[in-house]
């Protein structure tokens, strides 16, 4: 299956140099680009793709709330990409916010051209924040800046819906873990993990594990260093 990504950011040569790597892949087709957030979102409504290779800084519409328009679209729009944001600068609250919004991850834009191509097929395939060692400096950040949160009574009903085992899961996905690490960890198979995850999503209502190790922080389950 080809996977269709367009790429949003404001230098021309980011575009073209990402497109270029992009559209040499026999299983991905870059269907559009646009030049800011605004066209971004209308090229993303008309190409349908799988991927959105958002900037977080732009003109006209940043690329926090153009990723909230695409991720939470009107009535009548039924299609919603995943979105990956790029960005210059490490890990800051603006790409923390971009994920509570639901992007799917982010990528540093001079990062090796394999971590891009990687990326987006990691993306695409529904497995969010990309490399656990992107995830885990993420996590670090978030954790070391916030106070531990309260686990206020909402959280702690959508909790106490899942397993002790899918607690298990959720508390090992928000320390970073990928999938096999986790199955290693806990003595099961990968599919099994898989099994897991897929129902921690849908009982927490939540679009993937970049919003699931959201969750996992701000109800309180997990607090700064790694620990319930």
């Amino acid at each position: 299956m080809t996977i269709r990504v367009i790429i949003v950011d404001d230098q021309a040569m980011v575009r073209a140099g990402f497109a270029a790597l992009l559209a040499a892949q026999p299983d991905i087709d870059v269907v559009g680009e646009a030049p800011d957030g605004r066209q971004g979102v209308e090229v993303a409504r008309t190409t349908h793709p799988d991927v959105v290779l958002m900037d977080v800084r732009m003109p006209e519409l940043d690329g926090l709330a153009a990723a909230r328009e695409i991720l939470d679209p009107p009535p009548g729009v039924v299609h919603r990409p995943k979105v990956l944001m790029l960005t210059t600068f490490d890990v800051d609250d603006y790409v923390y916010e971009a994920l509570r919004a639901g992007a799917s991850g982010f990528l540093l834009k001079d990062a090796p051209p394999a971590d891009l191509i990687a990326a987006v097929r990691v993306v695409a395939a529904g497995d969010a924040l990309l490399a656990p060692s992107v995830t885990r400096r993420l996590i670090a950040d978030f954790a070391a800046s916030r106070p531990a949160a309260p686990r206020g009574d909402r959280a702690a009903l959508r909790l106490n819906g899942l397993t002790p085992r899918e607690t298990e899961v959720l508390e090992l996905i928000a320390q970073g873990l990928s999938n096999q690490e986790i199955a290693d960890r806990l003595v099961v198979a990968e599919q099994t993990v898989k099994t897991h995850i897929g129902r921690v999503l849908a009982k927490l209502d939540l679009r993937d594990r970049a919003q699931a190790v959201v969750f996992a922080y701000e109800s309180g389950l997990v607090t700064p260093g790694g620990g319930r």
